[in-house]
């Protein structure tokens, strides 16, 4: 196949890029790139080069095989360099996404023109390093140092509009991008032309500014962003040439570091995860009109996030008030949304418009998938699916957002047992990533597919889960909390394994976040599980909330909280209530707290892969990442301990 096409177009030589499916920039295209500029200048009939791209995006960023592997002349700053140092101006052409190397090769044409659709960014930092092919360098020239900050740190791209607010982009066009972009060109060629990117001038910023992108930068977590930042001054402050020699060594240095093998690591399983091999071509069923049974916080969460991506909602619940109820706090998610600026008015009135509420279950008689959302009880649930079982269709999907009960128990006497599935769901649905799929042995492949069909449409991260009590995410915290536990009865303060967990970069420690969520939700389950005649040993958390102590809503929990307050201050009342459970006092490092904690989650992780609760190691680190904090530079407590 032929990556490089050339056609002209009276004196504008066009020249296509087709390296499906993303037009990715391997060591061909770079080299492809590289000659083509030589050759161009050497035809005299050639006055203006537009590079355009086929298929559904732009030069979207490196080749995803090249990852970790040494670099390859011609290396792309020469690629780059040599476009914009060609005699005859090149006209980068945009349309899906200019990502990385890609927009960096757009920075090199002397102008760039993008469809409205288009988008521009440097996502680099998202991945451990910086833009190594002039991104730090080139963009400040282009849209000034305020922009380029924020562009580069973050990693979030830029819709082609605001790009064009900023500089980036020359035109936004509409209709034909190759038509648009020669008529550009050619008359681009009878304007005053602009100086190449690398010859702009470029002022420095004063400190207090360097001091406060700073700040923003360090609450990534991690060095990326910090050293992209640094790579941004050191161009306003030294000459073009030091500043690309300087990003360049900043982006080999990062490239070999720990943090971008995490980030690598999560990035590939996250690009695997949405379709698992085992289900290529088998199609999934459809969901076009969704039900809901629950109308609560999950129920809720569950109909926003549907509705959101184009369902028909019907929710049920058990009576008319609790009905209202429901359908309003759909409402408050749309209105968090219109609130946040992401959401019109009447786009808000166009959501809720697609979501009706009932108490008739005969209304779901032909939704094509029903969720149910309701409380964490065997009995509750199974009278919800005997219902659903006797009005549903045959083939209708019907699952159960169950985060601890066995999936089994719950369709237990359902006719046609292969349409059921379990979709865990985490709190706020219409936020949170995670979605665990858990089939149970009846699970029909196509339903399995559409569990992973319906992960995608709603953006979601869906990774499949075996049935064990809390399946892998609630199952690995439990462990998580087990050995925070432990080390608190060794003597260990319950500030200093926060403080720990937050060191190591989660953005809250155990403690801290069972005050927060409430320590009688797990405590519950336990109670639950004890009534059900399991042994289930006492926690220390049982002893907190049967004093009353139930997290920051009760004022206490592991710490105590100033009326209306969220600080967590350290609590008398625990030390009291523990002292028969704590043996003395223990000073551990920090980081030996923070390895003993990950290592349990990973000796857990390892337990549920030999179960073959978990497909792959990947699969629970990124359930971890996605709905339980675990920092993506780390990669997960399978990748962190040499698990994946």
């Amino acid at each position: 196949m032929t990556l490089l096409t050339v056609r002209r177009d009276g004196e504008i030589a066009v020249v296509t890029l087709d390296n499906p499916p993303v037009n990715a920039i391997s060591e061909a295209v770079r080299k492809g790139l590289y000659d083509l500029a030589e050759r161009l200048d050497a035809d005299p009939e050639v006055r203006a080069v537009v590079l355009i791209c086929a298929g559904r995006t732009f030069l979207a960023g490196a080749d995803v095989r090249e990852f970790g592997k040494p670099p390859v002349e011609p290396h792309l700053p020469d690629v780059v360099d040599r476009i914009e140092a060609a005699e005859t101006p090149w006209v980068a052409a945009i349309h899906g996404a200019a990502l990385g190397g890609g927009f960096e090769i757009a920075m090199g044409c002397r102008f760039r023109v993008a469809v409205d659709s288009a988008r521009v960014g440097l996502p680099e930092v998202t991945l451990g390093v910086i833009p190594g092919a002039s991104g730090t360098v080139r963009t400040p020239r282009l849209a000034g140092i305020e922009a380029a900050v924020d562009l580069v740190t973050s990693g979030k791209p830029l819709p082609a509009a605001k790009a064009q607010k900023a500089g980036l982009i020359d035109a936004v066009v509409s209709g034909d991008l190759e038509r648009e972009a020669v008529a550009f060109a050619r008359a681009a060629l009878d304007a005053d032309m602009p100086l190449p990117v690398s010859k702009r001038p470029l002022a420095p910023m004063p400190e207090d500014f360097w001091q406060a992108a700073r700040k923003a930068a360090s609450k990534a977590g991690h060095q990326a962003p910090l050293r992209a930042l640094d790579s941004l001054r050191f161009a306003t402050e030294h000459g073009f040439a030091d500043a690309m020699a300087h990003e360049r060594e900043t982006f080999l240095d990062l490239r070999g570091s720990d943090e971008a093998a995490a980030l690598r690591h999560v990035f590939f399983a996250e690009r695997a995860a949405p379709k698992p091999a085992a289900l290529k071509g088998i199609e999934p069923r459809p969901f076009k009109t969704v039900g809901v049974i629950g109308g609560g916080t999950m129920g809720a969460g569950i109909a926003g996030a549907c509705r959101e991506a184009g369902m028909e909602i019907l929710l049920i619940e058990r009576d008319a008030e609790a009905v209202s109820r429901g359908l309003a706090n759909v409402g408050k998610i749309f209105d968090g949304a219109v609130k946040r600026g992401r959401l019109t008015e009447e786009g808000r009135a166009e959501r809720m418009a697609g979501v009706r509420g009932s108490t008739d279950y005969a209304e779901l008689s032909q939704a094509d998938l029903v969720i149910e959302a309701v409380f964490e009880e065997i009995g509750v649930k199974r009278a919800v699916f005997a219902e659903l079982g006797r009005v549903c269709r045959a083939d209708a999907v019907l699952a159960t957002n169950t985060s601890y009960l066995d999936p089994c128990a719950i369709a237990e006497g359902l006719p046609n047992p292969s349409r059921f599935i379990g979709l865990h769901f985490f709190s706020p649905a219409h936020i949170m990533k995670l979605l665990e799929i858990v089939p149970t042995p009846d699970t029909a492949p196509d339903v399995l597919a559409t569990g992973f069909a319906l992960g995608r449409a709603l953006n979601k991260m869906p990774v499949q889960a075996g049935i064990c009590e809390g399946f892998i995410g609630n199952r690995i915290l439990k462990r998580y909390r087990a050995e925070a536990e432990a080390l608190v009865m060794q003597g260990v303060a319950i500030s200093e394994i926060d403080a720990a967990m937050r060191d190591y970069g989660f953005r809250m420690g155990p403690f801290e976040a069972q005050d927060l969520g409430g320590l009688d939700i797990a405590f519950l389950q336990r109670e639950g599980a004890r009534a059900a005649g399991q042994e289930v040993p006492e926690t220390l958390g049982d002893i907190l909330v049967r004093a009353g102590r139930k997290g920051q809503k009760t004022g206490g929990g592991w710490y105590d909280y100033a009326e209306g307050a969220r600080t967590p201050l350290p609590s008398a009342a625990v030390t009291e209530l523990l002292v028969e459970r704590i043996s003395g006092t223990r000073d551990l490092p920090r980081a030996e707290i923070a390895e003993r904690l990950v290592g349990a989650m990973a000796e857990e992780g390892q337990a549920i892969l030999d179960e073959r609760i978990a497909q792959a190691p990947q699969d629970i680190d990124l359930v971890e990442v996605h709905g339980y904090g675990f920092p993506r530079w780390k990669g997960g407590p399978m990748f962190a301990t040499g698990a994946s």
